[in-house]
């Protein structure tokens, strides 16, 4: 039996390690729902509780492929999701904070998941044009009416974050942080530490890449969100595979893959530090909280540091569109 342990994501206990369910019907080609919930069910009997989703995922399939794997164990999952992407896929982004659509949204996703309250409910993206206040204060109407529980902000900026918790105490933050996305660690977690956040990385396996299962985009399906970001392109592409590269030999040394080297470092970033890395199948969800068990020295921080600097990274973590959306 693999050992999850539980975290604290402010006030909400949750197990070590969540996980991720975007690609199951988002981003990362086709795929099987029957796989799927079979992953789902296998990771809830495992002892992980934090299953993280959005609206925007799928078109809503995925909050419905959630609720459709929890339907009868409901008090066995912490349920996270996301509102803020207005937009159908394929359409051109339109992020919406205001307080109508907060509510409207969130009897969308509660009627798509099948459950009368969401655990955390998250602000997917800091729409620029309604002030964050607006945004918390009808969200913090959700928790008065029962109909959320926790609330979450997913990349915000420290400003936007001491804000919003002065509306409502904010749970968790959620942001990409792995060993090629780091930019969090200057000013974003000391600020959610210094008001009692918990942080919720999200890819901290770098899309995949950092397990070293990819050396080219070839094998990826036509329509996978990696064969349009920077760091898959020719010329990033080689460079960070040398970097992986180093993190297999570390890996190989302490009888791990690189993923797990590479997910236990993110779980060695503290107590407070949840991540929800995504799959659909269950051998790489039984590899990934095997991670969980992978204790780490300063000594091996160092070197995997050492292997990963961030200076060395190619590319940027998104294309410039999608950067223009992250609060700043």
């Amino acid at each position: 039996m693999i050992d999850v342990r539980i975290r604290h994501l402010g006030e909400l206990t949750v197990s070590a390690q969540g996980l991720g369910c975007m690609g199951m019907s988002h981003g990362y080609g086709d795929s099987d729902d029957a796989q799927s919930i079979e992953t789902l069910n296998r990771a809830l009997d495992l002892g992980v509780t934090l299953l993280d989703t959005a609206d925007f995922y799928g078109a809503g399939h995925n909050e419905e492929l959630v609720g459709r794997a929890i339907a009868g164990r409901r008090d066995d999952a912490v349920v996270a999701t996301k509102f803020g992407f207005a937009n159908r896929l394929g359409e051109p982004t339109v992020i919406r904070g205001d307080a109508p659509y907060v509510r409207q949204a969130c009897e969308a996703s509660l009627r798509r998941l099948g459950v009368d309250h969401i655990d955390l409910y998250y602000q997917h993206r800091v729409d620029p044009r309604v002030p964050i206040e607006e945004t918390v204060g009808a969200m913090a109407e959700l928790v008065q009416a029962g109909k959320v529980r926790h609330l979450g902000l997913s990349e915000a900026s420290p400003e936007t974050i001491r804000r919003a918790h002065a509306v409502h105490p904010i749970t968790a933050l959620q942001s990409e942080w792995s060993l090629w996305s780091r930019d969090l660690e200057a000013e974003a977690a000391p600020v959610c530490r210094e008001l009692g956040i918990g942080l919720v990385p999200f890819s901290p396996l770098g899309r995949g890449f950092l397990t070293g299962r990819y050396n080219s985009v070839e094998g990826l399906a036509k329509n996978d969100v990696r064969r349009t970001q920077p760091r898959f392109a020719d010329g990033n592409l080689d460079r960070n595979l040398a970097i992986v590269a180093k993190l297999e030999e570390l890996a190989a040394a302490k009888g791990v893959t690189a993923g797990q080297l590479a997910l236990a470092w993110v779980q060695h970033r503290g107590e407070d530090v949840v991540p929800i890395p995504g799959t659909r199948r269950r051998r790489y969800l039984e590899e990934n909280l095997a991670a969980l068990s992978v204790e780490l020295t300063p000594e091996d921080l160092a070197a995997i540091e050492a292997a990963a600097p961030r200076e060395e990274i190619a590319g940027a973590r998104y294309d410039a569109t999608s950067l223009s959306f992250v609060d700043h």
